[in-house]
């Protein structure tokens, strides 16, 4: 199996997630729900700063008890709806995931009882529960709560940015040039840890591991 997985070329696009498509259909209105959900919180995240800016601004300063009140509430609302739906939004996506996985399992399954005898013989019974299991957890763990959370920071990024540029161009700009001076040494050393050998960083602590277990 190790072997069939070496020789498994690897995707560098999200183009083979499309092959979902059929199997999200059923649950188009779940996923409907999920979406409206992580947009309503998306939306409440960032009216908080402003929520907590008006507090500052109009209540505090107002020394009024019934301005301080209104503003404090407005502020809990925001932050109310806020774990609402990022509540919601995790629920649906979690479930969403379950299902689909269940789903693809169920097909996979069936397509592996009808195969000819001579696909057993060739093909691995630990890799076909590698389908099974691993796999299927693998596109439930990308395709469901990653994805969501790459949706949730992609829109909560261009919100933030949106903002700054309505308070500040001159930040903004400056922000916008910075942002790429610190993210590229990150991703540059990301692939420097991806490209080392596994094996490596596994081989150097087991004389460890040995020594303590004896």
């Amino acid at each position: 199996m190790s072997s069939a997985s070496a020789a498994r070329p690897k995707a560098k696009t999200i183009g083979p997630l499309r092959a979902l498509v059929p199997y999200l259909s059923p649950y188009r209105g779940v996923l409907v729900l999920a979406l409206a959900a992580l947009l309503v919180a998306s939306a409440a995240m960032l009216s908080l700063p402003i929520a907590l800016r008006f507090l500052i601004d109009n209540g505090l300063s107002s020394k009024s008890t019934d301005t301080i009140n209104l503003y404090f509430i407005a502020f809990l609302a925001a932050a109310g709806a806020f774990g609402v739906f990022a509540a919601l939004r995790f629920y649906l996506v979690t479930w969403l995931g379950e299902r689909v996985v269940a789903d693809m399992r169920s097909a996979v399954y069936a397509r592996v009882i009808r195969m000819d005898p001579a696909f057993f013989e060739i093909t691995r019974v630990g890799e076909v529960l590698s389908r099974l299991t691993a796999d299927t957890t693998l596109v439930q763990s990308i395709a469901g709560v990653n994805l969501s959370i790459m949706l949730r920071s992609t829109i909560t990024v261009v919100g933030s940015l949106v903002m700054l540029a309505v308070t500040s161009l001159k930040l903004t700009a400056i922000m916008i040039v910075l942002i790429p001076l610190i993210v590229a040494p990150l991703i540059l050393l990301a692939g420097a840890c991806a490209r080392f050998p596994a094996r490596r960083r596994i081989a150097s602590p087991t004389p460890a591991a040995s020594r303590t277990k004896r």
